[in-house]
């Protein structure tokens, strides 16, 4: 994951350099009228990186987030191809397991991913969390002045907290699949998670429409609760700019 992310920034420096040397244009003689600030919207694959098998192995189906921005833009006066957005919004993501329990509430030293293929268990099961982000992106639009169809590239970080984690599971049933209590179970607490999120971001799209990544450079658990997991976010951007 760190080599895709690595790649992706270099190809979005690399384009934004060679789209610069080919521009002749004097763009600090440009003035662009357009709305400073707009929302952003991103649907996301999640996932972990350096996992262990054994989480690894547990994992369901297809995890997924959700995040919502208000983005504030500021154009550079010199030259407004480039700009700087910066906001506030919430990042949400869901995890997916089969025949698990997570002990968000246990009382051990390690956060517990208990086995549960011979046993009772959910037939639905997720890890949620919710954070409070602060995103900031350095941005480059190829043709500012229609900036509805031009190319656009941006590299940045988010900063957040978390807001919430809690497991959820759906539908109780035995080793064989027979249900027995439809009921559904939630806890919550932050004890092993690391309550702070530090993630480098990047963007390229057309127009309104981009793709995203986003890597958390700290780790999921906090030191000494587990594994250090990273969470990784790739997925499609909708957005003013």
């Amino acid at each position: 994951m760190k080599k895709i992310a690595f790649l992706l920034i270099a190809l979005i420096s690399f384009t934004a350099a060679s789209a610069q040397l080919k521009q002749k244009k004097d763009w600090s003689k440009v003035r662009i009228d357009r709305a400073g600030d707009h929302l952003m919207l991103q649907l996301s694959y999640d996932n972990w990186s350096e996992k262990p098998d054994s989480i690894k192995n547990r994992m369901k189906g297809l995890s997924r987030g959700f995040n919502f921005y208000v983005m504030l833009n500021k154009p550079f006066k010199t030259d407004p191809r480039w700009s700087v957005g910066f906001g506030v919004g919430v990042s949400t993501s869901g995890m997916y397991f089969k025949n698990t329990n997570i002990g968000l509430t246990s009382n051990s030293i390690l956060l517990p991913f208990t086995n549960l293929d011979s046993s009772s268990h959910f037939k639905k099961y997720k890890l949620a969390t919710t954070f409070l982000e602060a995103p900031i992106e350095l941005r480059y639009t190829f043709d500012p002045e229609n900036e509805d169809k031009s190319w656009k590239v941006a590299i940045g970080v988010k900063v957040g907290t978390m807001l919430n984690a809690h497991t959820k599971g759906k539908t109780f049933v035995n080793r064989s699949g027979s249900t027995l209590n439809a009921y559904t179970e939630k806890e919550s607490k932050k004890l092993f998670l690391n309550s702070t999120r530090i993630a480098a971001t990047a963007r390229i799209g057309v127009g309104h429409f981009s793709l995203f990544g986003a890597y958390s450079i700290t780790s999921f658990l906090k030191e000494g609760a587990g594994p250090a997991m990273h969470p990784y976010q790739i997925g499609l951007a909708i957005s003013g700019l």
